[in-house]
């Protein structure tokens, strides 16, 4: 299972740098075209907080890599964005490579038309939700929306 673990992050890692060299301009496109860029949070206005809600920034950095801040408060972290898809009705597909917990994630997200973003998924490489169809999987509460902060 360990081996087959490792196998996979290996693969996952390899898929991001060659995704990441190829297709830069792309999924900088998508994720500028598509409004994710900028910071994000439940309450722009409260200090980041990691039972409160963190601030989610995206940013191009100037070697074109797209990446994925969580300022937790008393934690923080920086992550690649190793793609993102438009999908149907305008779910936005984003896959992050986290070195801290050695997997990828993937969650959809989606904009409303007040300009506010809600996660819609949020999934591990193993197909393990932690938010599936708009609701946290642990609680089944909806997840709440967020807003741009700058």
């Amino acid at each position: 299972m360990t081996r087959c673990l490792g196998r996979w992050i290996a693969a996952a890692m390899l898929w991001a740098a060659i995704t990441s060299t190829a297709g830069a301009g792309t999924l900088t496109a998508t994720v500028e075209q598509w409004g994710l860029l900028g910071s994000w949070a439940v309450d722009c206005a409260a200090r980041p907080d990691r039972d409160k809600g963190a601030l989610l920034t995206y940013e191009i950095r100037k070697d074109g890599r797209v990446m994925y801040r969580r300022d937790f408060g008393e934690a923080k972290d920086e992550n690649e964005v190793v793609s993102a898809t438009v999908g149907a009705e305008g779910l936005l597909n984003v896959m992050v490579y986290f070195p801290s917990l050695h997997q990828t994630r993937e969650f959809g997200l989606l904009l409303a038309k007040d300009g506010s973003l809600r996660a819609i998924y949020n999934r591990s490489e193993r197909g393990e939700y932690t938010i599936r169809d708009g609701k946290y999987v642990a609680t089944g509460a909806p997840t709440p929306a967020q807003r741009r902060c700058d």
